[in-house]
């Protein structure tokens, strides 16, 4: 079975062109998948599988009360591993074919006030090299929505400061282009002049932002740093990068800009999963609605 899975390894990574933490993700659900099969059923080969075992296997895990993301994230990897195995016709049909997906429901994310954003991008320091790289990293990420992997991946080529946009490689080495506001022009410029020059000890010239040693910044390195930030400044909530990904498409919408282009800007691939924003949005009316009309109010009153 693990010869099977290393060409899986090479088809997502090299084929699919996946992120190695995406790949590294797909391998790990498959190694406790194929371990289950091969202890319980001893099956040892792809050949072997039927959907039964796969049923079994997954209805193992809910016994082991695993949530039910967890569990759908397992059967997507499962799905695609038997998906590949068709493709190379190591068996001839697929065993996950007439399993359905588990119904689970949507939460929404949650958002940073327009409020809570302002207060965040108005405390960060500009004074040392690593603060102008913080701040201009904060910045960009406000203002374009993107991904931390998209962000900590920026190479300086990729920033057009002089015509006002930034080249993004998104999920699947899918590429877009995405405006940035003069706001984080600045901070961004600020951070390469007087900034980067400091930090780049190697004289790299690919990598966009630094750390202390002159490497390419870690996405735990940002966000222990925005974290420690939020935290100093009283941000009560549970701050992540994405937070402020999620944040910047509630607050476009908010604004009027049409749910296509906020599609674009975040590189979804399917507009539902931008759609989810929209229901936010609706959740923040509705708190406005009965906040300011005075019959809300006496209902809530009498309740």
């Amino acid at each position: 079975m693990d010869r099977f899975l290393n060409q899986f390894r090479y088809y997502l990574k090299v084929e699919r062109g996946f992120t190695q933490n995406t790949v590294n993700s797909y391998l790990n659900d498959l190694k406790l998948y194929t371990s289950y099969l091969e202890k319980t059923h001893n099956i040892k080969n792809p050949i072997m599988i039927q959907k039964k075992h796969i049923q079994m296997y997954l209805s193992n895990e809910r016994r082991k009360h695993s949530k039910t993301s967890t569990i759908q994230r397992k059967l997507s990897a499962i799905r695609a591993f038997h998906k590949f195995l068709v493709l190379e016709k190591v068996v001839s049909s697929d065993e996950t074919s007439q399993i359905d997906s588990m119904k689970q429901e949507k939460k929404l994310p949650t958002v940073l006030s327009m409020e809570e954003v302002e207060l965040i991008l108005t405390e960060l320091k500009s004074e040392t090299p690593i603060d102008k790289r913080n701040k201009a990293m904060v910045e960009l990420m406000y203002a374009t929505g993107m991904r931390v992997s998209e962000l900590v991946g920026l190479n300086v080529e990729d920033v057009h400061l002089n015509n006002e946009f930034i080249h993004v490689k998104g999920k699947g080495n899918k590429e877009r282009i995405i405006p940035i506001n003069d706001i984080a022009i600045d901070a961004v410029r600020d951070y390469i002049i007087e900034g980067r020059i400091v930090l780049n000890k190697q004289n790299k010239f690919d990598a966009l932002f630094l750390n202390y040693q002159g490497n390419r910044i870690s996405r735990q390195s940002y966000w222990k740093f925005l974290t420690k930030h939020c935290d100093e400044i009283g941000i009560k909530k549970h701050i992540s990068p994405h937070k402020l990904r999620h944040s910047f498409a509630t607050h476009m919408l908010e604004n009027g800009v049409d749910l296509r282009l906020v599609q674009e800007l975040l590189g979804h691939e399917d507009i539902s999963t931008t759609q989810i924003y929209t229901h936010i949005n609706k959740s923040h009316l509705k708190e406005i609605y009965n906040e300011a009309h005075p019959r809300a109010r006496e209902d809530e009153e009498d309740v």
